[in-house]
């Protein structure tokens, strides 16, 4: 039986796979809110059969976004504008399909264009805004230095947390997750690298955790016993002097004090050019270090391409579930043809049945079987 296509309970809630939507950002938003662009990415998405279907990171504040088009949910505009997506994509989406969305806060990485345009800081002519960190540090050499946060400015960061997230429960999400990783503000707390504070906040990593963690507790807080509550955190930092394994284990632990009820781990993003070692899969090992050494439940990512690798993670413990992100975008059938190779039924929309296996010869040739392609190479 399949380990990859076995239902989870995750926290609350059961998913009825462990295959995850990685959040992906679209940059296509206005003023935070979600258009149409949205409403074709997220029903193509619910379409997918993932279990778990995690909206793209969400600012909780204006000048929490990374670019003017990312998604937001600070004002009622913008919550309408989500609703009105959900609605939409919550009708095409298999029974039992769950959603949830990345609350985040860009920090010193906000105020920035599109990945299409560059990805460098706003000039003066594009309606920048200030941008605001741990300390005052630019992401890049000649970038704007952000405001170091002073006390009101974290209180008010963790009001804009609890605020998007009694919104998010309005708009019936299943499951909330903080974005702590990529080298946005609540990693930027985290790192060594971009934390220099000498307040309760920065320092030893007691002190560096403190304001993620009063974040997470402010939005369990005002989430119901219903609403899994996760969170995207750094496995590595892959530069010296930063975050490492044993750095997300201690904050993994912390979390589940708090009543979190998952973490995905991932890496890189705090400080720019870094040679990062990408290859299939480089960061499940530390989705399973935590695993090992936390208890929590625990998501992969990074470079999760085919059915068998993925089911391969399942099967050796290494992660409670896995996200796709790219492998999604490239094939929004990823998941259909993964339960066909892993001998895993799952339910297809009735209008497009016509093209499972069973139904349709053509499947086997565009999508062999290991035992086809070995047969294929054997003749060639």
């Amino acid at each position: 039986m399949s380990k990859l296509f076995a239902p989870l309970a995750l926290g609350p809630i059961e998913i009825a796979n462990r295959v995850a939507v990685s959040p992906m950002c679209q940059y296509s938003a206005q003023d935070g809110s979600a258009t149409d662009w949205h409403v074709q990415h997220l029903m193509q998405l619910a379409l997918s059969r993932a279990g778990l279907v995690v909206v793209e990171a969400t600012a909780v504040e204006r000048i929490g976004r990374i670019t003017h088009g990312c998604l937001g949910l600070y004002s009622d505009a913008n919550e309408a504008a989500l609703a009105g997506v959900l609605e939409k994509a919550r009708r095409v989406a298999a029974p039992g399909t769950r959603f949830a969305i990345q609350l985040a806060h860009a920090g010193r990485k906000a105020s920035c264009r599109p990945p299409w345009e560059g990805g460098s800081p706003l000039g003066r002519g594009e309606d920048p805004w200030p941008v605001v960190a741990p300390s005052s540090i630019p992401f890049t050499d000649g970038g704007p230095a952000p405001e170091a946060l002073d006390v009101a400015g974290l209180e008010r960061i963790i009001a804009a947390f609890r605020a998007a997230a009694v919104r998010a429960v309005r708009l019936g999400f299943d499951a909330v997750e903080l974005h702590a990783a990529h080298g946005y503000l609540l990693h930027e707390f985290l790192s060594p690298l971009t934390n220099h504070r000498r307040d309760a906040f920065g320092g030893p990593q007691a002190a560096r955790m403190a304001f993620p963690l009063a974040i997470a507790r402010a939005v369990r807080s005002v989430l119901p016993e219903r609403v899994a509550l996760g969170a995207r955190i750094t496995g590595s930092d892959w530069a010296e002097g930063g975050l490492n394994g044993d750095d997300a284990v201690a904050f993994a632990n912390a979390l589940k004090e708090l009543g979190v009820h998952y973490v995905c781990v991932s890496g890189g993003g705090a400080v720019p050019n870094l040679t990062i070692p990408v290859s299939p899969g480089y960061q499940v090992a530390f989705a399973a270090k935590v695993r090992a050494e936390s208890g929590i439940l625990t998501r992969a990512v990074g470079m999760i391409l085919d059915a068998a690798q993925a089911e391969a993670i399942i099967a050796a413990g290494a992660a409670d579930l896995v996200a796709l992100a790219r492998a999604l975008l490239d094939d929004p059938r990823w998941v259909w043809h993964a339960a066909e190779r892993c001998g895993a039924t799952i339910a297809y929309p009735a209008q497009y049945a016509r093209i499972q296996a069973r139904a349709w010869p053509g499947a086997a040739l565009l999508r062999p079987n290991p035992e086809q392609i070995a047969n294929r190479a054997k003749s060639t």
